[in-house]
């Protein structure tokens, strides 16, 4: 458990059911623009892995999320709401399995600002 008032990143690996990559990004997308409204959520990032191990992804396509919450309570709290309940509802149909890893933020460097010349 991340110490408190400490930011988290939840890291969701999702395997998908081939052939509905389009329809969960979509779902996906949807569900992130109500997450993105949550004061708590620091932003979100869906990505698709095209390799794992050094070895291109087989079984099936999979996307990892990326979020960013100010705490790991604030996360938990939508963790546990009848909100999350259902977007869960919403992707299941669409994913084979996965998992989940809450981490602590340790350090976090942004990109340099683009010199003015």
């Amino acid at each position: 458990m991340a110490e408190q008032g400490q930011p988290v990143r939840v890291i969701l690996r999702m395997d998908i059911a081939p052939g509905r990559e389009a329809e969960f990004e979509q779902v996906w997308l949807e569900i992130g623009r109500l997450i993105a409204g949550r004061a708590a959520n620091r932003g979100q990032m869906l990505v698709r892995a095209t390799e794992e191990a050094g070895h291109p992804v087989e079984g099936g396509p999979v996307y990892y999320v990326l979020t960013d919450w100010a705490d790991e309570a604030s996360f938990r709290e939508f963790e546990l709401s009848a909100e999350h309940v259902e977007h869960r509802r919403r992707l299941a149909p669409l994913r084979t399995g996965g998992s989940m890893t809450v981490a602590r933020v340790v350090h976090e460097l942004g990109a340099p600002e683009p010199a003015r010349g």
